[in-house]
């Protein structure tokens, strides 16, 4: 527990939305965050980290200032911590799905106003309650308190039109454990599959921490060769990567811009160092060619398949790869020569059809012909025969 011990007092994040100009104008903030730390807090830290007892209920406390000759509005919110794609933790509110082994969320231990407002040049302080699980638990509960300005998204354009759209925000990690007992660390592989990170074709390994504690300081090494294609060979090498307890993120192996995913099975091999010490029993050779011990190393192999539609799609929304004129692409082509064929036999039966109904006519008509003659000839017997009885 000693890396997550190391969280700064704010994580003052910057998120950026909209389309990215080459200058970002920070804003500073109007107000600022002092959270006041308890008898149980746990090391001397910037931030919550709390011992308790079962069913034990506290109320904390965080100061609130404003900086400004205006009224501030500031939003309150509590979240579980998570795991992002770069496997960094997370203590503010996001997108990412909570985990099936997350049997605590901090969330329904946790409770504060969902905003303060904030009179000029003042300060308040805000309370958050907290109370802990009744059964024994081993293990840490975690997640951070995120304060926003209200209404603080503002827009910075340039000269060429590009605009950006920023948010601030000051996030406080809570933590809570009944004691201090280290928890073993595990890790498990859930499942490997295409996707996309920025409009880029990935191969996505999800990585899940199935136990209620920190697992610090990893080294993955992940490679991914085709079994269909043996050419095909895509690796992704990562270090001091940590992931929060019961969660789970994708790691995604790139397969390279401009490369297009090939249909085919493959095969994910991938071994994850964790926990560094200078005694642990396993070596990996990082980056700069130095030797890193750990006390833990998980070993994976899992082969997947990708399906032509998936690859295509896939293919077709991948900003890199370059897209293959309409002239050049074969199924085109094929699908022109079926309708010329089906046009072609189309035409023919029309034609033989046509054909066929002429040639009766024409029969009828020398039927009609033949039936006229007899006719003719039967009335000039007729006629004959009349003169010679005269």
């Amino acid at each position: 527990m000693k890396i997550y011990q190391k969280v700064l007092l704010f994580i003052a994040t910057i998120f950026t939305l909209g389309t990215v100009s080459k200058e970002v104008h920070a804003n500073e903030f109007n107000f600022s965050v002092n959270p006041v730390l308890p008898e149980n807090q746990i090391g001397e830290s910037g931030y919550f980290n709390l011992q308790m007892s079962p069913g034990q209920s506290q109320t904390l406390t965080i100061t609130l200032k404003n900086t400004t000759d205006k009224t501030v509005v500031v939003e309150e919110e509590i979240a579980s911590a998570t795991t992002n794609i770069n496997g960094v933790v997370e203590y503010s509110p996001n997108k990412i799905k909570a985990d099936s082994t997350l049997k605590y969320n901090l969330v329904d231990y946790a409770s504060i106003p969902k905003e303060v407002s904030l009179q000029p040049n003042s300060s308040q302080q805000v309370k958050v309650s907290v109370t802990m699980l009744k059964e024994n638990f081993n293990g840490v509960i975690a997640g951070g308190i995120t304060f926003k300005e209200k209404d603080s998204e503002k827009t910075n354009s340039n000269s060429k039109g590009l605009s950006i759209q920023n948010k601030y925000a000051y996030v406080v990690a809570l933590l809570m454990q009944q004691n201090k007992n280290t928890i073993a660390p595990d890790l498990k592989l859930n499942s490997v599959e295409p996707s996309q990170v920025n409009y880029r074709n990935v191969i996505n390994a999800n990585l899940q921490n199935p136990m209620a504690g920190y697992l610090n300081q990893m080294y993955v090494q992940a490679e991914v060769k085709g079994l269909s294609n043996s050419k095909l060979s895509y690796k992704a090498n990562k270090e001091m990567l940590q992931m929060a307890p019961n969660s789970n993120f994708d790691y995604p192996v790139s397969i390279g811009d401009g490369n297009k995913l090939e249909a085919g099975k493959y095969r994910l091999s991938m071994t994850v160092y964790g926990q560094k010490n200078n005694d642990g029993k396993f070596t990996y050779v990082d980056s700069k060619g130095k030797e890193q011990k750990f006390d833990y190393q998980w070993k994976f192999t899992k082969d997947f398949t990708i399906l032509g539609k998936t690859a295509s799609k896939l293919n077709s929304k991948d900003v890199t790869v370059k897209k293959t004129p309409w002239y050049e692409n074969w199924l085109i082509w094929l699908g022109l020569l079926l309708i010329l064929l089906a046009l072609f036999f189309l035409f023919f039966i029309l034609w033989k059809r046509r054909k066929k109904e002429e040639e009766e006519q024409d029969l009828e008509k020398e039927k009609l012909k033949a039936q006229l003659e007899e006719m003719r000839e039967q009335i000039s017997k007729e006629d004959n025969s009349d003169e010679t009885d005269v």
